[in-house]
């Protein structure tokens, strides 16, 4: 166990790293442009590129050692990161000030990748932990990666916060390439017993080449039953979450200064690292499945309420509770996955998941920015139909549009919740994972 625990260290250098400048970007635009529409087409691009390019990460995480792969993401991190800070240091400050500027734009998409290209880490650390832990003690391994996650998010958020409000972009890309560059040497000195992969073979049994084989992984996925509906639930948790990541910054610099947004992110973070202290004593339960169920339903009741006012306190409450629940629905499907699926195979799952369950969140991040701009808003803004209609105690303005998109998205997610508790998919693929691996 102690290569894993080196590695979750290492995770979290480069989690701190990477989430660090993915908050800061969201942070300077909105504070540099006032536009709502830009942060959601931020949150767009990420999507867009996790779910493009997840099943090619996971089959590279496939045809090579996982610890090596691992390497190379923090060296392309860094490239990309260099690249950025180069941009940004010759260009006019005026024109990362516009919208439709093609310099801003091009900062953002170097900035990304850079934050992309750490995203094998989550599809590699996942197959370690079936390598590295015995299989009645990974659901609490994935309850450690949770937490890991959380203590990133807890430091990164008040780091982000602090950075740009001081520094700007110029010191958080600074801050970036020393973490990135620190991952990168720790992790050379790693010594990680894992099996070297085995070449697919050809039709005649010969060696063949390494490629991506969508066509392979999908079979292994439909031999599953009910893996395709969990992974297609797990999706539509997604689409929802898009308006998450689209709107949640906006909301909140509506209601606090940066720092202050940075330091409550701090402070609601923590509910991470306490789920993933929990998850690490108890587990799971022996029905991850329902575990996974019984969490959606209190997060999407949550993600329902948490912006019926404009309160600090209640803000605080929603997000702590949806920080805390998300461990526990990441650790009970990634635990289902080790069981189910052959590790040689696991990567490209992995990926093929993640892949999937991103492709909705794009089109809801950037549809839901321009929607809430110019309709939601003035929706729920004086003389609009929302605000007479709800206005005197639901509240009218902006920010108030933003909140109604929130409530309506969480009793959506509540009602999805309850149609897949109860259908034959769910029981079936819990009928499996009592079984076994599926050859």
């Amino acid at each position: 166990m102690r290569p894993f625990h080196h590695l979750l260290a290492n995770n979290l250098v480069a989690n701190v790293t990477n989430f660090t400048v993915w908050f800061a970007v969201t942070f300077w635009v909105y504070l540099e442009t006032r536009s709502v529409f830009a942060t959601g087409m931020i949150a767009g691009l990420y999507l867009v590129l996790t779910a493009g390019l997840a099943f090619w990460l996971g089959s590279i995480v496939d045809h090579h050692r996982k610890k090596r792969v691992m390497m190379g993401s923090s060296a392309a991190s860094l490239a990309f990161y260099i690249a950025g800070l180069g941009l940004l240091l010759t260009t006019p400050e005026a024109a990362m000030q516009r919208v439709a500027g093609v310099e801003l734009w091009a900062f953002i998409g170097l900035v990304m990748l850079g934050v992309i290209a750490g995203n094998i880490r989550a599809i590699a650390l996942p197959t370690l932990v079936t390598v590295l832990v015995p299989e009645d003690r990974r659901d609490r391994a994935n309850g450690l990666v949770g937490m890991i996650t959380g203590i990133g998010f807890l430091t990164t958020s008040v780091i982000s916060g602090f950075l740009v409000a001081r520094t700007g972009m110029q010191g958080t890309l600074v801050f970036a390439l020393a973490l990135t560059a620190a991952a990168f040497v720790h992790l050379r000195f790693i010594g990680v017993d894992e099996p070297l992969p085995e070449p697919p073979a050809d039709e005649n049994g010969k060696p063949g080449r390494r490629r991506v084989d969508l066509a392979g992984t999908l079979r292994v996925v439909g031999a599953v039953p009910g893996l395709f509906a969990l992974i297609l639930f797990a999706t539509f948790n997604n689409f929802l979450g898009g308006v998450f990541m689209a709107l949640m910054d906006a909301y909140g610099l509506s209601l606090m200064r940066v720092e202050h947004w940075g330091l409550m992110w701090g402070a609601v973070s923590t509910g991470f690292i306490l789920s993933g202290l929990v998850i690490a004593r108890t587990g799971l339960g022996s029905s991850p499945l329902r575990t996974l169920m019984i969490v959606n339903l209190i997060a999407w009741g949550g993600a329902a309420v948490f912006t019926l006012q404009p309160w600090i306190w209640l803000l605080f409450a929603g997000t702590f509770l949806w920080m805390f629940l998300g461990p526990f629905a990441e650790a009970a499907a990634h635990t289902t996955l080790q069981k189910v699926v052959p590790f040689e195979r696991q990567g490209r799952v992995f990926g093929f998941a993640q892949s999937v369950e991103q492709a909705a969140s794009p089109l809801t991040a950037f549809l839901i920015g321009p929607l809430t701009q110019f309709l939601v808003i003035p929706f729920m803004s004086e003389g609009g139909a929302g605000a007479a209609a709800i206005g005197d105690w639901f509240g009218t303005g902006p920010a108030r549009g933003i909140a109604l998109v929130f409530t309506v998205s969480g009793l959506v997610g509540i009602v999805a919740t309850l149609l897949a508790f109860n259908s034959p998919q769910y029981r079936r693929l819990s009928e499996v994972y009592a079984r076994g691996v599926v050859e």
